[in-house]
């Protein structure tokens, strides 16, 4: 089935699981903004908002490590690993204020998610972000109310791209993973994907980790969440 297009993945899809960041909301400026008063508490130096979109997607451990070692520079591994802990103090504090304040929603994405469930597929929102922080922001965005279900990258033992994720939401969303199509930005979600045998769809406007994501192996692309259920 793999010379299927798009839309006829959706139309064999029972169920389909959103990525947040970099699919549904670009939340670079909250990413920026929260780094940037972590490390001002740590009295480091600063960091370009387009290194961090190079950074995210892998949960927010990877990100905060990812940041110290790059603002503290090579050799430096064991003081960044030291500074961990209070970093991520000072992240998750930063986070819960600005959560949703220096982000937007993507053109297309509430017009997608309509489609979507006017097809009558179940929605999951299933993000590498914490929780808590992807609830408020889907309601600070208006979108909570197209979702059956929302998990983040603590609720499960493993993250993406580790297929347990899509799995474990498979069976609460009551869909076989073949019959669940996943749609995300990066390879992430599509490698998740591809073990979990969940057939995958991105974005072409996401982070993925700064790599051209048409390079990614997935079953299609758009340019905008409606060209899910496009004609």
């Amino acid at each position: 089935m793999k010379s299927l297009t798009v839309q006829q993945w959706t139309e064999h899809s029972q169920a389909a699981m959103v990525d947040l960041d970099g699919t549904m909301v670009d939340t670079l400026g909250d990413f920026a903004e929260a780094v940037s008063r972590m490390l001002q508490d740590l009295a480091l130096p600063g960091i370009d908002a387009v290194h961090i979109g190079n950074m995210v997607g892998k949960g927010t451990e990877h990100l905060i490590s990812r940041v110290l070692q790059h603002v503290l520079g090579a050799g430096h591994e064991a003081q960044a690993a030291t500074l961990m802990p209070q970093a991520l103090e000072s992240y998750h504090r930063h986070y819960a204020q600005i959560n949703g304040q220096f982000s937007r929603v993507f053109p297309g994405v509430q017009e997608g998610l309509e489609a979507l469930r006017a097809r009558g597929l179940k929605l999951a929102c299933l993000t590498n972000k914490p929780t808590s922080f992807a609830v408020e922001l889907l309601q600070a965005k208006g979108l909570e109310g197209y979702f059956d279900c929302v998990f983040g990258g603590d609720a499960f033992e493993r993250k993406k791209p580790d297929p347990m994720p899509l799995v474990k939401t498979c069976a609460v969303l009551g869909t076989p993973p073949a019959a669940t199509l996943m749609v995300g930005d990066s390879s992430n979600d599509a490698s998740a994907a591809r073990a979990a045998g969940c057939p995958v769809v991105l974005v072409t406007y996401g982070y993925n980790h700064g790599e051209p994501v048409r390079g990614v192996d997935a079953d299609g692309f758009v340019d905008s969440l409606e060209e899910l259920t496009a004609a």
